[in-house]
């Protein structure tokens, strides 16, 4: 049964908001990387709002479901949630969050293609495997501009670590749709994602030297944003609406993210971009919402429906 609304003018105007946010926060963080490295950034956030996460469950009643039933793909997915963070912090290392942004967001196309394959109920019809077909060759093209791109010089090694941390989100998909935490409370899986981040990324950067913190008002006014808004109450935010709305429609609408995620780089920045990555990032962005707007589409074209994994 789906009791869900239809998107509305308040849900498309909340998800304008959101995806603004969303798109940010990797520049918010390349930002103030010279006070603290990327890593230890994602791992403090992480931790800070998980702990916030958790008063909320207990506030709801929730706790109950932190049991031994959902603990092994909790440490699953809040495993795999923190081998993205590590993977994307360390790209903003290496190359442009124009770049980490695009890159990441391929991770529903993997999603989608390992529960097609997976999953009988999950089974992509012939137009999308023409997104995905088109997605994989935006990636290709894109990553042939990779160091000139991005004007970094080893940008191509930033580029493949955001699409190692997109390989992380793609599994933290399959993970949630595949194991008892299809059923459990948003709240408790973004608490097991958000703490997974934490242990594993505060461990990473240390073993990697990237402890070093400098205090400044950039850098605080930055955590604040990155704990507060995006890692906290953007994600609340998110599961309210999937409460209320469709789910399928939202996803579309997320897809905002990586177009406002490019322009703040670039205007915030300065990031370079080239013609091979801009157009490699259409075609990506192009297959995503090819694969990810089945139900929207006539029927004749496609009959089962796919909804998008969307980063939580």
């Amino acid at each position: 049964m789906n009791d869900r609304k239809p998107v509305d003018a308040a849900a498309v105007a909340i998800m304008i908001v959101l995806c603004a946010i969303w798109g940010s926060q990797q520049v918010a963080i390349k930002l103030v990387a010279g006070a603290m490295s990327p890593l230890l950034q994602m791992g403090l956030r992480s931790g800070l709002a998980g702990l916030a996460t958790l008063a909320i469950v207990l506030w709801r009643g929730e706790g109950r479901v932190i049991n031994r039933q959902t603990l092994a793909p909790g440490l699953a997915i809040g495993l795999l949630f923190g081998t993205e963070f590590l993977l994307a912090g360390e790209a903003l290392r290496f190359t442009s969050a124009s770049h980490v942004t695009i890159y990441l967001y391929t991770a529903p196309i993997g999603a989608a293609l390992a529960l097609g394959l997976l999953r009988p109920d999950e089974r992509l019809r012939a137009g999308q495997w023409v997104g995905i077909a088109l997605s994989f060759a935006g990636v290709v093209l894109a990553f042939s501009g990779g160091k000139e791109g991005a004007g970094y010089p080893d940008g191509r090694l930033g580029d493949a670590l955001a699409l190692g941390g997109a390989f992380g989100w793609a599994c933290t998909t399959l993970v949630l749709r595949n194991s008892s935490l299809a059923n459990a409370p948003a709240s408790v899986t973004l608490f097991y994602q958000l703490m997974g981040a934490f242990v594993l990324c505060t461990l990473a950067a240390p073993v990697l030297g990237e402890t070093a913190v400098s205090l400044t008002a950039p850098l605080l006014a930055s955590m604040a944003f990155q704990v507060v808004v995006v890692a906290f109450l953007s994600y609340l935010t998110w599961y309210a609406l999937l409460r209320r709305y469709s789910a399928a429609r939202l996803g579309v609408l997320s897809f905002m993210t990586p177009m406002f995620g490019v322009a703040a780089g670039v205007i915030v920045l300065g990031d370079k971009l080239d013609a091979a990555f801009i157009g490699g990032a259409l075609m990506i962005l192009a297959g995503i919402i090819i694969v990810s707007t089945a139900d929207a589409l006539p029927a004749r074209l496609f009959k089962r429906r796919f909804r998008p994994a969307v980063n939580s």
